[in-house]
């Protein structure tokens, strides 16, 4: 059973603002609820106070923007994978959100639940004092440890890793993420938004406890390029990525001009794939092109006792990203 709570259904966002100053780190903001009821369940978190933010309005939807498209914080998963706008400028973003776990959450779960949830390894899920938790240890990086599902890169005290779909997709995208809070408005990079573990190892995103995440914005100079999205996981439905990768490609006069690969569940980040994108700038896409791309993706890999599988994993999903990326 989960733990006893306040439960707070605000209308405005003034007032889901005024509750999250009231209650602090011990408030708990609820989007399409699966992440929370998840961690509510095991009781490894114990919110005083929950928030659901899904009464308050104007947070769902898709508008158009002079420079692009704006897409509402609470817009479900399923509404991103129809919308006819998101399909003709940015099918990578319609073709990702169609693959994120089951049809019955993707009809509640919401974007920015989605790129907002925390680390899936069962270490710190199952309540260990491990960095992540405030503990003094990385359970998960041990030669004995389970950490086939962990990370490949950048891995720091914890080998932890985002396990969103839509991640990897905004990081290519240049998405920027629309905050608010009492005190005001920013707008971060999605290179900003999401924190790896020398940042910060108690969150996967730059979110302060009294901040709600109400859009996400995609810049039109990222609209019908060549896009690529594919996951692998163990199963179709439901599971999180082993690894999952996203392209977008600017193709002019038959070859790349501009490039930007990324790869989700590789790291805790969203993993642009720099050497990658260099390699393959001003050569025809390719079957020479997705090779050079693949060689260079997979440099600094560090992999652990059993996640070795995801070097050759990251270098053919790279490979046929840039092999096989289309425009509309």
């Amino acid at each position: 059973m989960a733990p006893s709570f306040e439960f707070y259904q605000p209308t405005r966002l003034g007032d889901a603002f005024a509750l999250l100053e009231r209650f602090g780190k011990d408030g708990w903001k609820l989007a399409g609820g699966h992440d929370s009821l998840s961690w509510f369940k095991e009781r490894t978190k114990r919110p005083r106070a929950v928030i659901d933010l899904r009464g308050i309005g104007g947070l769902d939807g898709v508008r158009e923007r002079a420079d692009g498209l704006e897409i509402g914080a609470m817009t479900t998963l399923v509404a991103i994978e129809r919308n006819p706008l998101i399909r003709s400028r940015f099918r990578l973003l319609s073709e990702a959100a169609g693959a994120v776990a089951s049809p019955q959450i993707r009809n509640s779960g919401t974007i920015g639940g989605n790129i907002a949830q925390h680390a899936r390894c069962w270490y710190f899920r199952s309540g260990q004092s491990c960095f992540r938790a405030g503990g003094r240890e990385c359970f998960a990086d041990y030669p004995e440890s389970i950490n086939r599902e962990h990370a490949l890169f950048d891995a720091g005290r914890c080998v932890a890793v985002n396990p969103s779909d839509i991640a990897p997709v905004l990081a290519v995208l240049d998405a920027q993420m629309v905050i608010q809070s009492a005190k005001g408005e920013r707008i971060v990079g999605s290179d900003a938004f999401f924190v790896g573990p020398r940042t910060d190892i108690t969150s996967l995103n730059c979110l302060k406890p009294e901040e709600i995440l109400t859009a996400i914005r995609l810049p039109g100079s990222s609209a019908n390029a060549a896009f690529y999205f594919e996951k692998v996981a163990d199963r179709q439905v439901w599971d999180f990525p082993l690894v999952n990768v996203a392209a977008a490609l600017v193709i002019e006069e038959g070859v790349i001009r501009r490039a930007a690969i990324a790869c989700g569940a590789v790291a805790a980040t969203p993993k642009r794939l720099a050497a990658a994108e260099a390699a393959i700038i001003g050569l025809p896409p390719g079957e020479d092109a997705a090779k050079r791309a693949a060689a260079a993706a997979v440099q600094g890999a560090n992999p652990l006792t059993y996640n070795g599988y995801k070097v050759p994993l990251v270098a053919n999903l790279v490979m046929r990203a840039v092999r096989e990326a289309r425009t509309q």
